[in-house]
């Protein structure tokens, strides 16, 4: 059963929350993350890029690009721009939307329920990626953005959310894309009780967003588990930062392609080819977005088309039945080439909350075709993580994406810079 503990987070002071919560790191290429940051002493983000504090051709790898980090972080605790809780507790953390409201309860989950799959993932992570948090970890000794976990709803867990709710959040802003976030403390013994007893009774939770910061977490609590002659198991470093968010209230965008022209791909049998495999329907100049799973849209020659599914393309596997995999194995690879997505330069991946517009201009462009995705269902993701399997890359796109720096669980005892 899952171990998902409150904790003392190190959290912002309340007048300085907004201008503090950052984005997630990876969401920002080195340029983008370097313009985010000019001129601005608060963001979060210089903290978990901290290359940007340095020239621009700087080795964004080097150790005192990861001391930076841990300097700029202990600078802010130290001049009071943060606070810790005094108390262990559970965080109730609401994000809205365009209206649409997803709640979820900051914690610390188990290293060791990842070890025996009781947190589940559904992708891979690349080892460089997965280097640069864990040097990151290490040298903060903090986990400063939380992994994004999903498990099935509970009432139990729901009532002690909308009792917290009843009062007054200790955060709440709306951020410069519009979406709001809201923050209640936890504290009471008997609430914090009932919720982690709750917990203990939920057998799975599935890893939504944020593998590699997962992955590294575990990695840095092995390293020091290694190192701690007295290690007992209890150690803040057995658990990382996460916020758990019931699978009813979670909303994942589509994930669409682009093909960029290659050798491979003819454009006299194109059409031709796709309706050997795909039901295939002309729908005009508007942009088409999918309604169904099954269904995918087409951007080719200024011109929308419907592809449907055809029933013998199912095979019973959760994994080779997503609407990413067809699409992967009877066109893209067959027709385009491209064997390995995960490292083929001809295909780009546009994430849904740019809109099908994005992909017009993107075929307008550098690509030759675009496809849009109807959304992966979350359940989908569950079937893959219980049955041990992976999911083909970038097929899910979580939003709103949960803020950095609003909540930090440090893996060591570092109580004396705190005022």
């Amino acid at each position: 059963m899952a171990n998902i503990i409150p904790f003392q987070a190190i959290r912002p002071r309340a007048d300085l929350a907004e201008k503090i919560a950052a984005l997630p790191y990876d969401i920002y290429n080195r340029e983008e993350a370097r313009k985010a940051v000019e001129g601005d002493d608060y963001t979060f983000l210089r903290i978990d890029r901290p290359e940007t504090q340095f020239p621009k051709d700087y080795d964004m790898y080097a150790p005192e690009v990861y001391e930076k980090a841990r300097q700029m972080l202990d600078q802010m605790i130290e001049e009071g721009l943060f606070i810790q809780e005094e108390k262990a507790a559970y965080y109730v953390y609401e994000l809205v939307m365009g209206g649409r409201s997803q709640v979820g309860i900051g914690a610390c989950a188990s290293v060791d329920d990842y070890d025996n799959r009781t947190i589940k993932k559904h992708e891979n992570t690349r080892a460089d990626k997965e280097a640069d948090r864990i040097r990151h970890v290490d040298v903060c000794s903090a986990q400063t953005g939380p992994i994004f976990l999903a498990y099935r709803r509970r009432e139990d867990i729901e009532r002690e959310v909308k009792r917290a709710m009843a009062d007054d959040p200790v955060y709440d802003f709306t951020a410069g894309d519009g979406v709001t976030h809201r923050l209640w403390v936890i504290d009471e013994e008997e609430a914090v009780s009932r919720i982690e007893a709750a917990f203990r009774q939920v057998e799975d939770i599935y890893i939504a967003d944020g593998h590699h910061r997962c992955a590294s977490a575990v990695r840095v609590s092995k390293k020091r588990r290694a190192a701690c002659p007295d290690y007992t198991g209890k150690e803040a470093f057995n658990y990382f930062l996460s916020v758990l968010f019931p699978d009813d209230q979670l909303m994942i965008m589509d994930y669409n392609r682009v093909m960029k022209p290659g050798a491979d791909f003819d454009e006299c049998t194109f059409l031709e080819k796709a309706a050997a495999v795909f039901g295939v329907e002309k729908v005009g100049k508007e942009p088409y977005r999918p309604q169904k799973k099954g269904e995918i849209g087409m951007f080719y020659r200024d011109e929308w088309y419907r592809l449907t599914i055809k029933g013998d393309c199912y095979t019973g596997d959760p994994v080779e039945d997503l609407d990413v995999a067809i699409l992967q194995k009877y066109l893209l690879e067959p027709v385009f080439g491209i064997v390995d997505p995960k490292v083929d330069e001809r295909i780009d991946f546009v994430g849904g909350i740019r809109g099908l517009k994005e992909l017009e201009r993107r075929v307008h462009t550098d690509a030759k075709v675009a496809f849009a995705m109807f959304p992966t269902d979350i359940h989908e993701l569950f079937k893959v993580s219980d049955a041990g399997e992976l999911m083909p890359p970038k097929s899910t796109w979580f939003e709103p994406k949960l803020r950095s720096g609003l909540l930090i669980h440090r893996i060591e005892d570092r109580a004396s810079l705190i005022n």
